[in-house]
């Protein structure tokens, strides 16, 4: 069974004035989480000592932009229109499953995290990084759950190597994960993405994203990759790898049925990529 959670209705626990407090929001993660609040700090911290950022410039101004922001309202609507039903329209297409969402206010830790937690299934809905990105329409919201979803789906039934960090393996599992909310909305060119041109420019450039990606693999690594992330920056657009990773299993869904798509080891990933 899918449930669903907001936990906005503790924002006023974890601000003095106006000003985000960090002391009381691990109280406030630690409460709904069981003290996991250090997961949240750690992914933090692993940017900030990198040199590229800082918490005071770069993070706590749009922590502090939550408390009075004014679509805040709009996304916890959003998200209550959405969860109400989610579980139907989800077994209507595929499998049951097992998993709790939480719309939170996190550390600039992504607008959608999908992982386990005790043992749990979990999807995390960042508040900052969706009032941030401005995806805060119903549309925005359908996309970033279903596409946590669909990860979700995978570690459930499929064969997801959460321990394989190659970048190949990201475009596919990114991929199953755009496929999944595709399928759900019904519409093979759905990408919750698409804002400020990112579905004309990706579709006008895919053989140069495509080449640029397998150019690049061999220096890539976490901080200058340019295709995961909103924060990454490929000729002025984000996230183009999740475009070419939708792309990537529309052509393996040639050869394999959904089921398989998600049980591909990586041998067969990395073979596919190279005929892609």
């Amino acid at each position: 069974m899918i449930r669903a959670y907001n936990t906005l209705d503790k924002i006023d626990e974890i601000f003095d004035d106006g000003d985000f407090n960090i002391n009381k929001w691990e109280k406030y993660i630690n409460s709904f989480l069981n003290n996991k609040a250090h997961m949240f700090k750690d992914d933090l911290e692993q940017y900030v000592i990198s040199g590229q950022y800082s918490y005071e410039e770069d993070f706590l101004p749009l922590l502090n932009n939550v408390y009075h922001h004014p679509k805040l309202d709009i996304v916890i609507d959003n998200f209550q229109k959405i969860t109400e039903r989610l579980d139907d329209k989800v077994k209507q297409h595929f499998k049951e499953m097992d998993v709790d969402i939480y719309l939170y206010l996190g550390l600039l830790n992504g607008a959608g995290w999908a992982t386990i937690i005790d043992n749990r299934h979990v999807i995390l809905l960042g508040i900052e990084k969706i009032l941030e990105l401005d995806w805060t329409s119903i549309d925005d919201m359908y996309g970033l759950i279903y596409h946590e979803l669909g990860h979700i789906y995978h570690m459930v039934y499929g064969n997801l190597d959460l321990n394989n960090d190659s970048f190949i393996y990201q475009l596919y599992y990114e991929g199953i994960a755009m496929h999944f909310e595709q399928l759900l909305k019904e519409d093979p060119n759905y990408f919750h993405q698409d804002k400020n041109g990112y579905l004309t420019f990706c579709e006008d450039c895919f053989d140069m994203i495509k080449t640029d990606f397998k150019n690049d693999l061999a220096d890539m690594d976490i901080y200058n990759q340019r295709y995961f992330g909103d924060w990454t920056n490929y000729y002025g657009y984000g996230d183009v790898g999740y475009y070419l990773g939708a792309k990537f299993v529309d052509h393996l869904s040639f050869r394999y049925d959904f089921e398989q798509l998600i049980n591909l080891d990586h041998e067969t990933i990395q073979k596919a990529f190279e005929q892609f």
